[in-house]
């Protein structure tokens, strides 16, 4: 008995010996520990889309160090408040406060694993619903150490600015004479200062004016893939008003590409017009006295886009991007028998061009539909083209800005296809909130689907009946798409779309918290597209069936809709490889 007792006595030893020295070397806060496992809990919960090891890494390492932080204010608070209270309770023992210290130790390190092996589970499911091959366990239990990693460097920052303030503090106390109380409040309280005015004005411009240099580096690059257009039917030919240098990187390659009238007349069996391709970059006005929508018309006039059977006026994406297979399947379509026009209003990817330039999309989008729309108007009724719409995520929002509401866009249009609009869309919103009743926010039907329908595969645009009448207007949007579903709402306001059955490709699992759904499809953004088509940000050839079902010619078919699906699929695989 006394040797078992001695035994006991130096394991208590050595555990508090190891916390001990634990302590002193990372100085842990074991509350902050405490709220951090449960932040990290949360982060490996299901979200929209499947995680790798490394992403789910850099999420949860973040997501971890807020926890710590939350767990010290909460201590911090406690001993500010409620410790003073409960002076007369007796301090427990040094070796049961160790030993519970321990415990906590154990507890975070075990809960840790168990939730990681919980996550790949679950993003087995989620890899399963897209089809794609999911990870392993052992593999995703890298997760855990990286996260470690990034917690502490997010700490270490956290514990540099601490410093900071309280240096703050005894330059303040030493040099301006405020009490030794006040100086770390009035410290914190100048440092917020320094960094909300220097956030707001001086560091925002910086930030976004070396972006803009940064990016437009890349904007005056050429592809190695992409060559001058010799053909008068192409913005930066020869014969173009719209120079072939100032196009940017993505204008460059959108008039180079895309097919010709012997490949369309191939692929359909039928004779073939050369599509046209009209494209006005940011510095393509320069010298000219022109705005880029009145330099836009002009490339329309100069290349008879005007006496097309199907004129499609693009928003572009950020850097000025648009989508091949957009524009490849509407020239497919017509056999030729199309003019495609675009502007390029930003040197920002479309993150970025979010922040920054959401207000240029939506002044570009509006500025180059109504000056083709007044050019259209000058010419009889009968000899119009069919006046078309689209936009692609932030180009879907600059799209939606020409037009007031329904009536208007009804009343100018021919046709509109918006792909993978972001929440923030304001007739999209109008159109999702007023839809009927019983129809679910992911598939909603507003009013019988009779003029517009929302779909997020083929069958979805036959939906709810056969009757939809011109003009037709078409959104494809995923129930896994983050960009359709990340709003700010989501912090405090559990959506519809969480509230209702989830879509075909999200998991059941995933559920409405406070704070942290709002995170999780945050984080989701930056990996919208790193998924299989169908899904999330990716929509594919669902292009093709959108227009079909959005301005179908006459001599439409199964058969050369799934021809020239192949060749659009084939091209972007192509596109993906060289660009």
């Amino acid at each position: 008995m006394l040797e078992t007792a001695e035994s006991v006595t130096r394991l208590r030893r050595r555990c508090v010996a190891v916390v001990r020295r634990t302590e002193h070397i990372i100085d842990l806060n074991y509350v902050g520990l405490v709220v951090a496992t449960v932040f990290f809990a949360l982060s490996v919960s299901p979200s929209l889309l499947p995680r790798d090891w490394m992403f789910q890494g850099l999420i949860s390492g973040i997501n971890a160090a807020i926890g710590y932080g939350v767990g010290c204010l909460l201590e911090w608070l406690f001993r500010l408040w409620v410790r003073p209270r409960l002076t007369r309770i007796p301090a427990p023992p040094t070796w049961t406060r160790y030993a519970l210290k321990s415990a906590v130790l154990m507890t975070a390190a075990l809960s840790a694993g168990y939730m990681l092996v919980q996550s790949a589970h679950w993003q087995r499911e989620i890899t399963a619903l897209m089809g794609m091959e999911g990870t392993t366990t052992p593999a995703y239990l890298r997760t855990g150490g990286l996260s470690l990693t990034v917690g502490v460097l997010v700490v270490a920052c956290y514990r540099t600015v601490r410093e900071l303030i309280l240096y703050l503090a005894r330059q303040l106390n030493r040099w301006v004479k405020i009490p030794r109380e006040l100086a770390p409040s009035a410290g914190f309280l100048v440092l917020v200062l320094l960094m909300v005015t220097l956030f707001n004005g001086v560091a925002t411009r910086a930030f976004f004016a070396a972006a803009n240099s940064a990016f437009s580096v890349r904007n005056d690059h050429t592809s190695a893939y992409a060559v001058q257009p010799r053909l008068a039917e192409r913005s930066g030919s020869p014969e173009s008003f719209a120079p072939w240098e100032t196009l940017g990187f993505e204008g460059r390659w959108f008039v180079s590409h895309g097919p010709s009238a012997q490949r369309i007349s191939w692929i359909t069996g039928r004779p073939a017009k050369e599509p046209i391709r009209a494209y006005v970059g940011l510095e393509s006005v320069e010298d000219t006295g022109l705005s880029q929508a009145d330099l836009a018309v002009a490339e329309l006039d100069r290349t008879g886009a005007f006496d097309r059977e199907a004129l499609v006026v693009v928003t572009t994406t950020g850097t000025g991007w648009v989508n091949s297979m957009a524009a490849g399947a509407i020239e497919y379509m017509y056999g030729g028998d199309s003019a495609i026009v675009a502007t390029q209003y930003s040197y920002l990817p479309s993150a970025l061009s979010f922040l920054a330039d959401r207000g240029k999309a939506a002044t570009a989008g509006r500025e180059l539909f109504d000056a083709v729309y007044r050019k259209t108007l000058t010419r009889p009724a009968a000899e119009r083209p069919k006046l078309l719409v689209y936009g692609e995520s932030l180009g879907s929002q600059g799209s939606e800005a020409a037009f007031d509401g329904l009536a208007d866009l009804r009343e100018k249009v021919d046709g509109a296809l918006w792909v993978g609009p972001p929440n923030s869309n304001r007739l999209w919103q109008q159109f999702v909130n007023r839809r009927d009743p019983g129809s679910p926010e992911t598939e909603p039907v507003y009013a019988d689907g009779l003029v517009i329908r929302f779909a997020g595969d083929r069958e979805d645009l036959g939906r709810p009946g056969p009757e939809w009448r011109a003009p037709r207007i078409a959104y494809l949007q995923h129930a896994s798409d983050p960009i359709v579903w990340w709003s700010p709402d989501l912090a405090l306001t559990r959506p519809d779309w969480l509230s209702e059955p989830r879509g075909a490709d999200v998991s059941p699992r995933v559920r409405w918290a406070p704070l942290v759904t709002f995170w999780q499809i945050s984080a989701d953004l930056t990996n919208a597209q790193g998924v299989r088509d169908g899904h999330g940000h990716r929509y594919g050839s669902l292009v093709l069936d959108g227009w079909a079902a959005v301005a179908q010619p006459p001599d439409w078919n199964p058969g050369l809709a799934e021809r020239i699906r192949l060749e659009i699929e084939a091209y972007e695989a192509y596109e993906r490889e060289v660009k």
